[in-house]
C-alpha cells in the first residue's frame, strides 16, 4: 500500500480518461442554462457560517450534522458551502443585482461540501450545476428552471430518470398545515431528535429516510391538500406551463426537499436505476429567503442544482458513455529533433483551429511513438523524418483504417480539418 499522502476519506479525484466524462457532464448540464439566458456566477467556496444557518435552516441535516465549519485566523466562523442558493441570494444582494433587471438569472458549477458518510456517487465533496432566478413569482419561470434541468439530462442521452414534483404551499396556507402535521407527529412515538425536529419544522420528519418513520408517518397529512387558493392556482399554472413544454413529470404530494427555504413548487429528478440514493437532482421556489437573508426588497426565487457525479452514475447505469473532448484528434509522431520542431509548428497551426493536438516528447523511436499514438484514440496519425522533411510532405497515417498518404506540410492543416470536419 502506498504510504504517502492520500485524498481526505470521501473526496473524489476525476483523472483520465474518466475525467472527461465528468467535464462532459458538467458543460452538457451548464450548456442547457446558457441556451435560456443564465449568466455565469463564481462564489466563494466558503462563507460566513451565518448565513447557511439563516438560509438552509438550523432544525435540516445540513445544518446540524453535514456542514464543514472552523474559525479562521481572525475567530471568524466560516463554512465550506453546503449548497449554492444561500450564497448566490448574498451575492445578489451585496452587489444591488435586485434592483437592476429582473429575474436576476445566474448559472454556477462547482464543489460543495457536507459530511456525510460516502456512498457511491455520494462525496464529502460534491460537484453541483445550478441555476437561480430571482425576482419574479411567476408558474412560467418555475416550469422553464424545471425544463432546463431535463433537456440537460436529454442533451447527455439520459432516459430512465423522472421529474416528481409537487407544492410546499406559502405563507398562507403552510400555518395551517403545520398544525395538522404537528398534531398528528405529536401522536406518534417519536425518540427525542425526531420530537424536536417536530417542533421546530415538522416537514423535516417527513424527510425522514429511517425505514421506522417513514412507516409511521405513511398517514400523514399532506401539504396539497392543505393549498390556499393562490398557492393553488399556481401549482396547476406550472403544471399547465410544463404541459405545453411537453416536459413529463410525476405528481409525488409526499416530497419534501431537505431544505427549510423551499416554498411552492418544489421538484426532484430521480433515477431508478440508482437504487434507494435514486436523485439526481432538484430545487423548487424559496419566496422568503431575501428577506430572511437580510435584503431590503422581498423578491421571490427559484433554482435547482444537478449532482455531476450522480449524473455520471446514471449515465453507467443506463450503459451511455457522455462524449469528453479530451482525447487527441491528432498524434504527431518526429523522427529527429527538426520534425519535432516542424510538428511543434503544425500542433499549434492546427490547435489555434481547434483541433486537438499531442505529440510524441522524449525522442522515442518509431515503434514506440506510434504506439502511443494508437493509445491516445487520436483519428490521425503525423509521421515526420528528415526524407518528409527533404519533400516537402508529411505522412498522414487514418489511425481507423490503416490507411496512409502524403500531404504537403503547407497543406496538412487544411487537410487535417476537412477531414475531421467530413467525419462528424
Amino acid at each position: 500500500m502506498n504510504a504517502g499522502f492520500q485524498a481526505p476519506r470521501g473526496i473524489p479525484d476525476y483523472l483520465p480518461p474518466q475525467s472527461a466524462q465528468f467535464v462532459a457532464v458538467r458543460d452538457t448540464l451548464s450548456r442547457a442554462a446558457r441556451l435560456a439566458g443564465y449568466s455565469h456566477v463564481e462564489l466563494p467556496i466558503f462563507e460566513d457560517t451565518a448565513l447557511f444557518a439563516r438560509g438552509v435552516g438550523e432544525s435540516t441535516d445540513v445544518v446540524s450534522k453535514e456542514m464543514y465549519t472552523f474559525a479562521d485566523r481572525g475567530d471568524r466562523s466560516v463554512t465550506l458551502r453546503p449548497e449554492g442558493t444561500a450564497g448566490v441570494m448574498r451575492a445578489v444582494i451585496q452587489h444591488g443585482l435586485d434592483r437592476g433587471q429582473l429575474p436576476v438569472k445566474l448559472s454556477y458549477a462547482g464543489p460543495f461540501f457536507r459530511y456525510e458518510k460516502p456512498q457511491t456517487g455520494r462525496y464529502r465533496q460534491l460537484q453541483q450545476v445550478g441555476v437561480e432566478a430571482i425576482g419574479i413569482d411567476d408558474p412560467a419561470l418555475d416550469a422553464e428552471v424545471i425544463a432546463i434541468a431535463d433537456e440537460g439530462f436529454r442533451a447527455l442521452g439520459l432516459t430512465g430518470f423522472r421529474l416528481e414534483i409537487t407544492s410546499l404551499g406559502d405563507d398562507t396556507c403552510r400555518p395551517q398545515y403545520r398544525e395538522a402535521l404537528q398534531q398528528f407527529l405529536f401522536g406518534l412515538d417519536l425518540d427525542e431528535d425526531t420530537r424536536r425536529r417536530a417542533e421546530i419544522n415538522p416537514l423535516r420528519v417527513l424527510d425522514d429516510k429511517r425505514p421506522h418513520i417513514r412507516e409511521a408517518t405513511a398517514g400523514a397529512p399532506l401539504m396539497i391538500d392543505y393549498l390556499s387558493d393562490s398557492a393553488r392556482e399556481h401549482y396547476d399554472a406550472v403544471i399547465g406551463h410544463l404541459d405545453r413544454l411537453g416536459v413529463p413529470y410525476e405528481k409525488n404530494p409526499r416530497l419534501v426537499r431537505g431544505l427549510d427555504y423551499y416554498t411552492k413548487t418544489t421538484f426532484e429528478f430521480v433515477h431508478d436505476g440508482l437504487g434507494a440514493q435514486s436523485g439526481i437532482g432538484g430545487g423548487g421556489r424559496y419566496d422568503g429567503l431575501m428577506k430572511q437573508l437580510g435584503g431590503k426588497l422581498e423578491l421571490s426565487g427559484i433554482g435547482y442544482g444537478l449532482g455531476v457525479d450522480r449524473t455520471v452514475l446514471a449515465l453507467e447505469a443506463e450503459g451511455i458513455a457522455a462524449a469528453g473532448d479530451a482525447r487527441c484528434e491528432v498524434f504527431g509522431v518526429p523522427m529527429g529533433d527538426a520534425a519535432k520542431s516542424e510538428l511543434v509548428a503544425v500542433a499549434g497551426r492546427l490547435r489555434a483551429g481547434g483541433v486537438r493536438v499531442d505529440i510524441a516528447y522524449g525522442g522515442r523511436g518509431l515503434k514506440g511513438a506510434m504506439k502511443a499514438a494508437d493509445r491516445s484514440g487520436a483519428r490521425f496519425a503525423l509521421v515526420l523524418g528528415d526524407n518528409e522533411i527533404d519533400a516537402g510532405e508529411v505522412e498522414v497515417k487514418d489511425l481507423a483504417n490503416g490507411e496512409q498518404r502524403r500531404v504537403k506540410l503547407d497543406d496538412v492543416v487544411t487537410h487535417i480539418s476537412t477531414q475531421l470536419a467530413s467525419a462528424t
